[in-house]
């Protein structure tokens, strides 16, 4: 049957930007089927549901460009351990490592994240991540429309960030390719579509020319999207330098490895030079703010953007929420470029939805007009950080909250509706999550106490 959603306002993010009154949007098989004033969409659509959109906004739903939902069990551990931003550089993102966790154990984390993405509103998800064929069932059964990077290096006994000595592992390169080849083949097109596979190698630091090269002619047989961490921290920059001779970009580049379509995420510690690279082979950023701003680095996004990449946007690690990512995006180019003004909300509204769609590989959803995926949120309005709803685009980029998001719909379906989310078990979910994290936590600090490097760690549960 189809829907309308009448008597509200409607956030579009087309190409003006508009924001309709008294409006409505008609959904029909999957797909937007009508929109516009209320006295003209109601008329053609007399055996449709009607949902009374008072106090309320619609508005397309959140693209998460890029994410690691497992990492939700870092939360409280991770944002205050960051890499350091001067030499001389530790090995990895973190002095510590994560808890191993089971097949089931790691499923029950995603969930959580996943669970996050939706409350706040995400519509659209990458996931980035090692072996997600062992959890790709349970995010199948969220409703959210996925994008699966399964994860690729060769380097051995090795993280991101360490200028140490590169020891390639053939071994480590084959099973790269096979896990990517097998998720494919399992999980690509499933859902009508809505679940779509790909390939993210891990960062230029751990991976060796002959691999990039394989995964290239990988890409191109399959025809897959593709993924990277680049330039996310200085170790990093130092690794590629003392491996390669040149910066990580460069290093890319010079293997034939930069392609339009391509999303790069993080893009922080960047010269000019490298920036003109990923704008002329007209590379997607995945702008990830709210972990950005935890880390104290920053992409140059107007120099990115006016080079000619394509920003969208993406939580990273410990925290899915993309409201927060949206605003922090908007405050921190702000501050970096001293200019109260630029951007302004519409444009870090596009950065989180259209552009994120485009950079996903979906043209027809990220906006609200006709013919366009059914991808879509509604806002609760009658709240009083929202109200004067006087700009209501604005309103929302400057002071929403993810505990505003309503109900979220994906393809004509509603995953989540007046505040409950339909597709998952959301008490189980938290209530197991917390106590896997905590054991496991509190595992790995009894076994290893050189790692409890923070205090106020709570017991097992």
């Amino acid at each position: 049957m189809a829907q309308v959603i009448h008597g509200t306002t409607i956030i579009t993010a087309d190409d003006e930007s508009r924001v309709l009154f008294d409006a409505a949007i008609a959904i029909d098989g999957g797909r937007i089927a009508a929109i516009g004033p209320d006295a003209e969409i109601l008329p053609r659509f007399p055996q449709a549901e009607r949902i009374d959109g008072r106090w309320r906004a619609v508005m397309p739903g959140f693209a998460n460009t890029h994410t690691h939902l497992s990492l939700t069990i870092a939360r409280g551990i991770f944002e205050d351990l960051s890499p350091p931003h001067r030499p001389p550089f530790c090995a990895g993102i973190s002095p510590i490592p994560t808890p191993e966790l089971s097949r089931e154990e790691m499923a029950v984390m995603v969930q959580l994240g996943a669970l996050e993405a939706i409350r706040s509103g995400t519509t659209a998800l990458l996931e980035d991540g090692k072996d997600i064929a062992d959890y790709a069932p349970w995010l199948a059964a969220t409703g959210i429309r996925l994008l699966l990077a399964e994860r690729a290096w060769d380097r051995a006994d090795s993280n991101v960030g360490d200028p140490g000595p590169f020891r390639p592992s053939e071994a480590i390169a084959e099973d790269s390719l096979e896990r990517i080849e097998r998720l494919h083949t399992a999980w690509n097109g499933q859902h009508d579509g809505r679940i779509r596979t790909g390939m993210a190698p891990w960062a230029p630091d751990m991976c060796t020319p002959g691999l990039l090269h394989r995964l290239q002619d990988q890409r191109q047989r399959l025809s897959i999207p593709c993924t990277i961490h680049l330039n996310q921290v200085w170790g990093e920059i130092a690794a590629v330098q003392a491996h390669r001779g040149m910066r990580p970009t460069e290093y890319l580049a010079a293997e034939g490895f930069l392609h339009p379509g391509m999303i790069a995420a993080h893009c922080r510690c960047m010269v000019h030079e490298e920036e003109r690279l990923l704008g002329r082979a007209r590379v997607n950023v995945a702008f990830n703010a709210a972990i950005a701003a935890r880390r104290g680095l920053s992409p140059r996004i107007s120099v990115l953007e006016a080079e000619g990449c394509n920003i969208a946007m993406g939580t990273d690690n410990m925290a899915e929420d993309m409201v927060e990512v949206m605003r922090t995006g908007l405050f921190m180019e702000r501050i970096r470029r001293e200019d109260g003004r630029t951007p302004m909300p519409e444009e870090a509204l596009r950065w989180a939805t259209r552009n994120g769609y485009a950079a996903m590989g979906v043209p027809d959803g990220g906006w609200l007009a006709l013919g366009n995926r059914a991808d879509l949120v509604l806002i609760r309005t009658d709240r009083a950080h929202l109200v004067p709803m006087t700009r209501p685009l604005s309103s929302f980029v400057h002071q929403g909250q993810a505990s505003d998001v309503d109900s979220v719909m994906v393809d004509g379906h509603w995953i989540m509706r007046d505040g409950v989310v339909r597709t998952m078990d959301e008490p189980t979910i938290i209530r197991e999550a917390d106590r896997i994290a905590r054991r496991a936590w509190n595992r790995l600090f009894t076994e290893r106490p050189e790692t409890r490097l923070l205090g106020g760690v709570a017991p097992p549960a």
